[in-house]
């Protein structure tokens, strides 16, 4: 049975608690890392939100979510790229070493043009992520979020920009729930961890049938997807961090949440 060393929770998992709470609860409960979204630390400010988590013996693995790099307005992208500038300084503050990066999509952007504008996107951003030492992690979601959320949709397509960057801190995150699909996926993550470019490591699972495309997400273990042979290969690639828990699930989050935490803590022991 799996212990939880490895284990982290994103903060959006319990949606209901504010991030006082979600930290407390965590750590009672034997979780060791967190994951914490924007809007989470906002009221806190990203260096008190960072402090608490680190006073409370809990990592933070990430900062998320940036990106959302492509709009058919140019001041609005300009305004979208100073705004994950300004995300690079919160997570140094916090002392997330990356920052998930959600790439974009807008249904009046050709899908070209739109893999132009993340390109553009990180470009302008990069230096800026050296400078901090903070890393840029891409994750390619599922194709169904091609015209609204993200055109980056495969491994593949995501390695290509870390290979055309060529910088030690752009890199991928290896989420379930949007790559358990993929007949390449593992050899794409084979591909990555001849690169060091496994960054995070994110679980889930795919539920049939799917009653919403973003807030209807599985517990690990009652879904479709094969997450122990999924986290082999990732592991024999060489990443050998957390293993973050992110669900968005507004059945589960109905749920009383010191139960609903019991049910992750469980299903991660028993399906990861």
């Amino acid at each position: 049975m799996e212990n939880l060393e490895r284990l982290a929770i994103h903060s959006i998992t319990t949606k209901p608690w504010d991030l006082q709470t979600a930290v407390m609860k965590y750590k009672d409960a034997g979780v060791r890392g967190i994951s914490i979204w924007k809007e989470a630390y906002e009221a806190l400010g990203a260096k008190k939100a960072g402090q608490l988590a680190h006073s409370a013996g809990l990592d933070v693995v990430s900062l998320i979510r940036g990106g959302f790099f492509v709009h058919p307005v140019k001041e609005e992208r300009e305004v979208r790229i100073a705004r994950n500038l300004s995300m690079i300084h919160e997570a140094a503050e916090l002392g997330a070493p990356h920052i998930v990066l959600v790439c974009g999509a807008h249904p009046n952007v050709r899908i070209e043009e739109a893999r132009r504008q993340v390109a553009e996107g990180i470009s302008e951003i990069l230096p800026a992520a050296e400078r901090e030492r903070i890393k840029l992690a891409i994750e390619p979601l599922h194709p169904m979020y091609a015209a609204d959320r993200s055109v980056i949709n495969t491994l593949s397509e995501a390695l290509d920009l870390c290979d055309y960057f060529e910088s030690s801190h752009v890199g991928i995150v290896v989420d379930v729930y949007h790559t358990w699909w993929d007949p390449e996926l593992h050899v794409q993550i084979e591909r990555a961890g001849r690169g060091n470019r496994i960054f995070a490591f994110h679980v889930c699972d795919w539920k049939t049938p799917l009653e919403d495309m973003l807030e209807d997400r599985g517990l690990m273990g009652e879904g479709n997807i094969d997450i122990p042979s999924i986290r082999k290969t990732v592991e024999k690639a060489g990443f050998s961090g957390f293993v973050e828990v992110e669900i968005f699930s507004r059945r589960y989050w109905a749920l009383d949440q010191d139960i609903w935490l019991g049910m992750i803590v469980d299903s991660y022991r028993k399906s990861v």
